[in-house]
């Protein structure tokens, strides 16, 4: 017995023709009865204008004899029929001197014009062809443009205003997209989950045998940056099927309904060009949370998600159309977007590991002239926490400034001073700072190197600067050691350390604060109030999530902007804050106590060569001198990259401007 539940296949049946035919027979009928009206009126206008002037024969003879004719011009019209045109010296009845008639030509009226002195003008017949031309052109033209203007109108006319209800999916094809799997780097668990994708859609027996089904929706969610939407290029390039591509901002337009009526149209071609792939890119424009809490009006945006959500897993879906969504912001998406059946797998893009950027950097240096000695990986352990985009800026940057500099390949100081520079901004060497702000700044940055060196759980140090990069007048950059994807209590304890390093150096040398630690303060206060409210590492509060839950208002999640503890309890907050800064603060304040003389020697050795690695902070806290090799070089203008393998999650740098 015949399943009649199977798919059917569009390829193989023909898809009913609708709507009006190509050419309307009213248009037709319009067209040509506005341009009979208009030749007839033509017609009209030219034969009343030679009425007016015309002159019987015998009068134009009489005229001629009496010397009352000034010139004319004899014509023929090619069929031996000769008329002439021409001016008296007196006026007719409508005041006009112009004339027109029709004669014989003959040898006796030549010579009884030339007798009167009348200037005659013999003009060459026009031929066969020239004569039909010159009729039927215009005709053509008048056509043409009824047609354009009325014909083609009356053919949009049911298709909605200017086609706004039109889908504006663009269809790609294996010409037009040439990016591959093999151009995708450091996603490796999101390259399988899609290419199984594709495997689906080239042979879906294969995975049909045991009864599964082909997923109909794969959400990409990951930071800026990651490869979203490079991913789905390369799906585009791998598959055999149509892809469409359309962003989650090409739905909503000005006019109501127009954003369901697009979404219904998309799902139209992808209906008949199935199997396929339709790629909604930024798909949060579209697919946010329902119900925006104020009001309770009609929502254009909402009437597109329903649309949306029906077309994807309603009454009439249809097998073969997969949906592959990108979106930085999976949080505000609408639940029902996202249960199973709609989008049955959400990927998760995350940033690349120490093994994926190098693949990332070796892919984006394919086209740039890399220096023999230019170590990928090195570069790698030099930049975590970069996604896929930054790691291409990275080598973007290093290519413009070996060119800067006239160099024939890119060397491995390029590629440092790049990542500096997309990290902590680019030195500026114009800012100049007077003696008291420079040893202020020097002072303020040796104190954030002694925190971080005496306290064993902070990060390693990877240079100090009190060259002015980016908004700071000084930085103190770190680069840990490897990628951390969670934070103990002792180490955020020691990054409030280190933030407090330059307060403390400034409080205790000069005995007095500037703004300089504006935003190290504030960094400070944010990660012990999460220490307090989000991560339960208050002994008085215990262990308990006491953050502001109160959503944004566009989510629906409420806008009374109530807290949901007491007064009581936020005051305990507060104390608890309080404490662990101050706790902090005190701790750092000791650390430079006892060890204010190597803050004084680093403090000099800064306001004298400006940059300083980390084996030189090494060698001034081991030592008090710099390393023996170090000793005679002027002032550094470029840092030594650590030489132990850093990776982090996040770079940090303690700067010290406001």
């Amino acid at each position: 017995m015949a399943d009649n539940n199977q798919p059917k296949n569009p390829k193989t049946e023909k898809p009913k023709k609708k709507g009006p035919p190509p050419m309307p027979m009213r248009g037709l009928a319009i067209s040509f009865l506005m341009m009979a009206i208009f030749l007839t009126v033509l017609h009209l206008f030219s034969n009343s204008s030679q009425k007016t002037n015309e002159l019987e024969y015998t009068d134009f003879a009489r005229k001629v004899k009496d010397g009352r004719i000034a010139k004319v011009e004899i014509a023929n019209d090619g069929a031996g029929n000769h008329y002439v045109t021409g001016e008296s010296k007196d006026l007719n009845e409508s005041g006009n001197t112009q004339f027109r008639t029709e004669i014989i030509l003959t040898e006796k009226l030549m010579g009884m014009l030339e007798e009167n002195g009348v200037q005659v003008k013999i003009k060459r017949p026009k031929t066969m062809l020239i004569s039909v031309l010159a009729n039927i052109v215009p005709f053509i033209l008048i056509f043409g443009i009824i047609y354009f203007v009325f014909i083609r109108q009356m053919k949009n006319a049911g298709r909605g205003a200017m086609s706004f209800g039109k889908s504006r999916a663009k269809l790609l094809t294996q010409d037009k997209n040439k990016i591959t799997f093999k151009e995708v780097a450091g996603v490796d668990e999101a390259k399988e989950e899609l290419l199984e994708i594709v495997e689906f859609l080239k042979d879906p027996k294969q995975f049909q045998r045991l009864g599964g089904k082909m997923p109909k929706g794969v959400l990409l969610s990951g930071a800026p940056g990651t490869g979203k939407t490079l991913l789905a290029k390369a799906v585009a390039g791998e598959a055999d099927v149509p892809f469409f591509t359309i962003s989650g901002s090409d739905f909503v337009e000005m006019f109501v309904g127009i954003g369901a009526s697009r979404v219904r149209d998309m799902f139209e071609q992808g209906k008949k060009n199935a199997p396929c792939i339709i790629f909604i890119d930024e798909i949060d424009a579209v697919g946010r949370s329902r119900f925006s809490g104020i009001g309770g009006g009609h929502d254009e945006r909402e009437q597109t998600l329903n649309a949306l959500l029906v077309e994807m897993d309603g009454f009439d879906s249809q097998e073969g159309i997969i949906i592959v969504a990108a979106t930085n912001r999976p949080d505000v998406l609408d639940p029902a977007l996202l249960r199973p059946g709609r989008f049955d797998r959400q990927v998760v893009v995350d940033l690349p590991t120490l093994e994926g950027r190098e693949q990332i950097l070796k892919i984006h240096s394919r086209n740039v002239r890399l220096s023999d000695k230019v170590d990928l990986k090195k570069s790698a352990r030099g930049t975590p926490g970069f996604s896929g985009a930054d790691l291409a800026n990275l080598v973007n940057e290093a290519a413009l400034l070996a060119a800067r500099r006239n160099a024939e390949f890119v060397e491995q100081k390029d590629m440092e001073e790049a990542r500096d520079k997309v990290m902590w901004g680019r030195e500026r060497r114009s800012h100049v700072l007077d003696s008291e702000e420079k040893e202020l700044t020097a002072y303020h940055e040796a104190g954030h190197a002694v925190a971080m060196y005496y306290t064993p759980e902070c990060e390693p140090i990877h240079k100090v600067t009190i060259i002015p990069r980016g908004r700071a007048l000084g930085a103190t950059m770190q680069l840990p050691e490897k990628d951390r994807y969670t934070q103990s209590k002792k180490r955020l304890e020691a990054d409030l350390v280190s933030l407090m390093g330059g307060r403390a150096a400034e409080e205790l040398v000069f005995s007095d604060v500037t703004t300089g630690a504006h935003n190290d303060i504030e960094r400070a206060t944010m990660i012990a109030r999460a220490m307090v409210c989000e991560y339960g590492m208050s002994p008085l509060l215990g262990p308990q999530n006491l953050g502001n839950h109160n959503k944004p208002v566009f989510l629906g999640q409420g806008i009374s902007g109530a807290h949901e503890h007491s007064e009581n309890t936020a005051q305990k907050i507060d104390e608890e804050v309080r404490r662990i800064l101050t706790e902090t603060y005190d701790a750092c304040m000791k650390i430079l106590t006892d060890n204010k003389d190597k803050l004084v020697t680093l403090s000099k050795m800064l306001i004298e060569r400006e940059v300083l690695n980390f084996d030189e902070v090494d060698s001034i806290m081991k030592t008090g001198n710099l390393p023996a090799n170090k000793k005679a070089e002027p002032k550094a203008a470029e840092a030594k990259p650590q030489t132990a393998e850093a990776e982090q999650e996040k770079p940090d740098a303690a700067d010290g401007s406001a």
